[in-house]
């Protein structure tokens, strides 16, 4: 028998090299197959703690966002109260050193004039 030419030996041969690749190959995938299906529930784990914690997250960071621009609000308000409180200072400070001045310039004209009158009645 001539195992060269036997068509029906090369469809043999070749049907057992295919089932034996299919074989191989299944042997190879199948750890690799666990692996994926590991890290695809590894996924689903993380992605139902980004569910559960994600938005309440957000929610907070979003509150604080909002908490930041009433502090910086009412910053603001102190600031330009204290600016008022001190420009009111300020005006009363002049106003105060103009009295003062009025004052000596009337202290100096009342002791010019009992000065005078002094004189005069002196004289006499």
């Amino acid at each position: 028998m001539n195992y060269s030419l036997d068509p029906v030996f090369w469809l043999g041969l070749s049907l057992f090299l295919v089932g034996f690749s299919l074989v191989a190959v299944l042997i190879v995938a199948i750890p690799t197959l666990q692996e994926v299906a590991r890290a695809a529930r590894s996924a689903e784990k993380l992605f139902d703690t980004l569910n559960r914690e994600f938005p309440p997250t957000l929610e907070a960071i979003r509150l604080t966002g909002t908490e930041v621009g009433e502090l910086t609000d009412e910053i603001n308000q102190s600031v330009e109260s204290a600016t008022q409180v001190v420009k009111q200072m300020d005006r009363s400070l002049v106003g105060a050193r103009e009295q003062v001045k009025q004052a000596q310039t009337n202290t100096r004209s009342i002791v010019t004039g009992v000065k005078t009158a002094w004189r005069v009645w002196r004289s006499r």
